[in-house]
């Protein structure tokens, strides 16, 4: 897990102070990280004029560093200085061993080269570029390579702060930070590769990370042991309104193949319910009173919010099923029915909003996405699914995980019932709801990419297309150890 762990610019200064402190040189890590950015150019790239654009901090001094390697492996490399790095700083001392040309920090220099390098300023950037700076990047027509992030790109966001270039390639250190996650940062990034550098793992023990990549690893998939049974594996329970039932069998087929050891919809309507019957034979129709059904404690969780619709009669349920002690997965036309009033679902266990769900019941995130669904999640009690390319899932405690394998394929109707179901039926298996969210996510991704079978992530995807490979996504994620 601590692989899977980010950092903020802030938690990254920590860690490197933590391992200055423990006896690492500020040096050896600076030349480590030019060292790793020059072997990344080199597996990616030919020999080519390259210009290193460099700032004055440890960025600019990573750059000094691998402009002097790719020189001595007889790349033509000149530097562009954006400033003096500060006198006595290891950046300096890189500057200073730098033999090459030094160029203009001009628009025309960068025109004429093949490749080039940003190490201007990385991830700890808390404004906006300056107009020189941007007007530079403009003028950047080759490949463009970023040492940390591209400059311009906010590390604990993925905001961009004005401007920030295109990157063919980045290249980052010892843990990715939350904006080479999330959007639009991510985006900006393009191929990000990991780098070690020599900063020891322990200093993560200092730091306390609370943010990590979602992935394997960050959570266990349920496992079926000998004395497993139906009941055992959670029944979920998931109401249907008599508009849009398609809304909640897509939820429904989705909890079955999550491993629910049984689903049930549940509508008084007995049209919907004899429309319902006609679909897969595994899953359960019933027609009993809502009343009738919370008698039973085997069924939990609850899924309330495909399909229904977001009226005072969903609000209504909502907090009928969560008095009831019931695990609740609110979705859908149950966050909309408690629009503005985010207290209505205090009590949910987890909440699964797309953007514009979120801004109804909470406000709009802004470019702190990360913050804001932190926000949501402490103030409701409930883990939050901020939905979308880049989903945030965090939890009431800090813990947050971004997600990063969601093809565009997803962005269609009926996508979201599909994942809300999956969280539900991970949860009636006993995952813990943060885990249980963070797990759902990732299979939603990994099973639309398996799906696309090769195709453009943006080629057409039916959301029932994902019901044969969600099993794959399931398998691949347990662990292939004992």
């Amino acid at each position: 897990m601590n692989r899977l762990a980010l950092l903020t610019p802030e938690e990254m200064g920590r860690a490197d102070a933590a391992a200055l402190a423990g006896g690492c040189s500020g040096e050896a890590l600076m030349l480590a990280a030019g060292r790793a950015v020059a072997e990344a150019i080199r597996r990616r790239f030919r020999p080519c004029r390259t210009v290193v654009l460099a700032g004055p901090g440890n960025n600019g001094g990573d750059g000094y560093v691998l402009a002097r390697l790719l020189e001595q492996a007889g790349w033509p490399v000149a530097v562009a200085p954006l400033a003096p790095p500060r006198p006595g700083s290891d950046a300096a001392a890189a500057a200073a061993r730098w033999r090459g040309p030094i160029l203009p920090f001009a628009a025309a220099e960068v025109g004429r080269a093949a490749l080039v390098v940003d190490a201007l300023f990385g991830a700890g950037l808390s404004r906006p570029l300056p107009p020189p700076v941007v007007d530079l990047l403009q003028a950047v027509r080759a490949p463009l390579v970023a040492v940390d992030i591209p400059s311009g790109v906010d590390g604990g966001t993925g905001a961009i702060l004005g401007h920030a270039p295109q990157a063919a390639l980045t290249v980052t250190f010892f843990r990715r930070k939350p904006g080479h996650l999330l959007l639009p940062g991510r985006d900006r990034c393009g191929e990000t590769v990991l780098a070690g550098i020599g900063l020891p793992d322990g200093v993560l023990e200092a730091i306390g990370p609370r943010a990590f990549h979602n992935a394997p690893g960050l959570w266990r998939p349920p496992l079926r042991g000998s004395d497993s049974h139906k009941f055992s594996r959670g029944h979920v329970t998931i109401p249907c309104g008599a508009a849009l039932p398609g809304a909640a069998r897509l939820a429904a087929g989705a909890a079955r193949r999550a491993g629910a050891g049984l689903v049930s919809l549940a509508t008084d309507d007995p049209g919907t319910a004899a429309v319902l019957r006609g679909g897969e034979p595994g899953l359960m129709v019933t027609t009993e009173a809502v009343a009738i059904l919370l008698q039973d404690r085997r069924r939990n969780p609850w899924l309330l919010g495909p399909g229904l619709p977001p009226d005072d009669a969903t609000r209504a349920l909502l907090r009928r099923v969560i008095e009831a002690g019931r695990a609740v997965v609110a979705d859908g036309g149950a966050l909309t029915a408690c629009a503005g009033d985010p207290a209505a679902l205090r009590g949910a266990a987890l909440l699964t909003p797309h953007a514009g769900e979120f801004a109804r019941v909470f406000g709009e995130a802004g470019s702190d996405r990360l913050a804001a669904a932190r926000r949501a999640a402490e103030s409701t009690g409930a883990v939050i699914i901020l939905k979308g390319s880049d989903s945030i899932i965090a939890a009431p405690d800090g813990r947050a995980a971004i997600n990063d394998n969601a093809p565009a394929a997803l962005a269609t109707a009926g996508s979201g019932d599909v994942l809300a179901g999956l969280a539900a039926g991970l949860l009636g298996q006993g995952m813990a709801p943060f885990e249980a969210a963070c797990a759902a996510v990732w299979l939603h991704g990994d099973a639309a990419r398996r799906a696309l079978g090769g195709r453009p992530g943006g080629a057409p995807l039916l959301p029932e297309d994902l019901f044969p490979e969600i099993g794959k996504s399931l398998a691949s994620a347990l662990p292939s150890g004992p």
